[in-house]
């Protein structure tokens, strides 16, 4: 059985259907005695006699009615297989992984994701997020964890290639009746007096806060240490402290919520973020469509 092939059971499936070795050899291009052959070569394989020659035409014996129901089977999941992976071929069927940071995922990538999953072109792809600081989003897709990263453009990126995504802006944002929520915009530095909730070490946000701090001379006072923004901005509620957030992330808290958000007006405080891969030609057509929508809206801004 290991001699059977896919093209001799196609023409066997046809020459049943058809009751005709002429007329198959006909539609199919082929001369008669080419597909004769073929059924010959497939009865010796099987071991029995497959087709009944008549005045009317060929006819499968009962070994070939059973052979026709299992070569139907076979061709019918060959077909299937076929469409599945044309499928994946042109990206319109996929598994896409990425790696971003807890900023990226607070801002707007859950909706520029949803947007491209909306695509009636794109409901057979899937995409799974996964939140990290920095450093391990670039490791993750060196070391081919995931096929895309999201993650501040100031990140070592080296070996990568990368592309822009959106921008975000750094603010302070403090209780309605703190000091601090008297001002427009405010320098870091005029607001490292007081204390403040802060994210854990290596994220980036955290990273750049504690640099500048450094500049001035100084350590940021640590009152309250949370992981996410969510957590920052109720401690910020509960006027415990301050924190510096995207203000991309703060805006909607503070319009239910006693706060006021108040831009840095530091250069450093305008990022950027780099979508990574390890290569454009590595990425599936899936993943390639993903990164071209992305970058589309990071151009856009």
């Amino acid at each position: 059985m290991r001699d059977l092939d896919l093209q001799t059971l196609r023409l066997f499936a046809a020459v049943c259907e058809q009751r005709s070795i002429a007329r198959v050899a006909e539609q199919e291009s082929i001369v008669g005695s080419a597909i004769s052959k073929r059924l010959a070569q497939l009865e010796d394989t099987v071991g029995t006699a497959l087709l009944v020659r008549k005045r009317r035409g060929v006819v499968p014996t009962p070994a070939g009615e059973t052979l026709l129901e299992h070569a139907r089977t076979m061709l019918a999941s060959v077909g299937q297989i076929e469409r599945d992976m044309a499928a994946y071929a042109t990206g319109t069927r996929g598994h896409v992984r990425m790696l971003v940071t807890a900023s990226v995922m607070a801002e707007s990538l859950a909706d520029d994701v949803a947007a491209f999953l909306q695509d009636p072109a794109h409901r057979d792809i899937q995409v799974s997020l996964e939140e990290r600081v920095s450093p391990d989003v670039v490791q993750g897709i060196r070391d081919g964890s995931a096929s895309i990263g999201i993650c501040w453009d100031a990140a070592d990126l080296t070996g990568l290639e990368t592309c822009a995504y959106r921008t975000d802006h750094l603010a302070v944002v403090a209780h309605a009746l703190h000091p601090v929520a008297q001002h427009q915009s405010v320098r870091f530095a005029d607001v490292l007096d007081h204390e403040f909730v802060s994210m854990p070490a290596l994220s980036a946000v955290q990273v750049l806060l504690a640099r500048a701090a450094a500049v001035e001379g100084k350590m940021l006072a640590h009152r309250v240490l949370v992981s996410n923004f969510d957590a920052a901005l109720r401690v910020v509620r509960a006027n415990l402290a301050i924190s510096v957030v995207p203000r991309e992330v703060a805006l909607p808290f503070a319009q239910t919520a006693p706060v006021r958000v108040i831009p840095l007006s530091d250069p450093w405080a305008q990022r950027r973020f780099a979508i990574c891969y390890r290569s454009a030609q590595m990425l599936a057509p899936a993943a390639q469509l993903l990164v071209s929508h992305l970058a589309g809206l990071g151009r856009q801004e």
